[in-house]
């Protein structure tokens, strides 16, 4: 590795469901997933809530994080992220001292202002989408930061058993302008999920940088950006496994979304123009090809972003594909 950049890289899963397979199926496809990304190098991994998705198995975020933890070794595993919209702060807050208690030192929490749902399964969580409910959202974080940094002789009224005073690394999650402005003022570290929603990737990655407030938990700015990674041994493979996400978009975009849908070799009797443009603008940073493509495409967004760390996710339909999509791009960083 010629003059290390030392490339933080790391996993955004999904736990999707490929058609064909069950939770279950995705859930041990996760497990191996996990145990591959230890075994390679990655800095941490995260899983995100969704919710009446049939096509993505990591609703309850929390019990999945607790399951791959048990089963891997130093592993950092996180929520990427926790919706907090859809929980009280001290649900969260006992959940995560409970993971931290059991795999102390491994557990990220990754906060979310979006609901990961539609507003029926919000309701359905019992939880009101309202304008004054989202505006909650500061409040809480801040809430929960004040649980993890209580000091030891701190009793409050209230607390997390376990939770309190517990130092577990909070993060805050976005697509717009929004959380990058709020981490910056809290002082803390902000990724970015451009993987699905890149438009304001640059300017999100400004606001934060010129903003950011030094805290208690960060001295200075700390930026991820998240994409999509389609690696395979050749450009037209990977292209090919690239379809089965692309479908997926299209299927959300229509209101009617499902498993991971099998790849398939032509994608144009399957979307009209016009959603063709919109999947291509969504997954615009996507990285699809083989090693020296992937290699060139992370060397461009290191320069162009200055990122941190970058978290890589991947929906591919066969978990095998999965894997060696990881390992080329784990290798491709290894190679900057």
């Amino acid at each position: 590795m010629s003059e290390k950049k030392n490339v933080r890289l790391s996993v955004l899963d999904l736990a999707p469901i490929p058609q064909g397979a069950t939770p279950r199926d995705a859930f041990h496809n996760s497990l191996a997933l996990a145990r591959q990304a230890e075994a390679l190098g990655y800095q941490r991994y995260w899983l995100a809530e969704h919710h009446n998705m049939t096509g993505i198995a990591s609703a309850a975020t929390a019990v999945l994080i607790g399951y791959l933890a048990a089963n891997t070794e130093k592993l950092q595993l996180g929520s990427g992220g926790i919706m907090l919209p859809n929980h009280a702060p001290l649900v969260i807050a006992e959940q995560f001292g409970t993971l931290a208690s059991l795999y102390p030192g491994r557990i990220d929490l990754g906060l979310g202002r979006a609901p990961g749902s539609d507003q029926r399964t919000m309701m359905a969580l019992r939880r009101h989408l309202s304008s004054a409910q989202a505006d909650t959202f500061p409040d809480d974080v801040q809430e929960l930061i004040n649980w993890f940094d209580a000091e030891t002789d701190e009793q409050p009224p209230v607390q997390p058993v376990p939770g309190l005073g517990m130092k577990i690394p909070v993060w805050l999650l976005g697509s717009s302008l929004y959380s990058a402005q709020l981490s910056a003022k809290m002082g803390l570290p902000f990724a970015f999920a451009s993987h699905f929603a890149p438009d304001q990737l640059f300017q999100a990655l400004h606001l934060y940088r010129e903003n950011f407030q030094p805290s208690a938990r960060l001295a200075r700015p700390y930026a991820t950006v998240c994409i999509n990674v389609v690696a395979a041994d050749s450009d037209k493979d990977a292209r090919f496994l690239f379809t089965s996400q692309q479908q997926q978009f299209i299927n959300l975009r229509r209101g009617k979304p499902g498993p991971l849908p099998a790849p398939v070799q032509n994608m144009d009797s399957l979307w009209s123009p016009s959603e063709q443009y919109g999947v291509q603008q969504a997954l615009s940073m996507s990285l699809v090809g083989d090693g020296d493509k992937i290699r060139h495409g992370l060397a461009a967004l290191l320069r162009e972003t200055q990122a941190d760390e970058i978290m890589v996710n991947g929906q591919i339909h066969d978990p095998q594909a999965r894997l060696r999509s990881f390992a080329i791009a784990m290798d491709a960083a290894r190679a900057l």
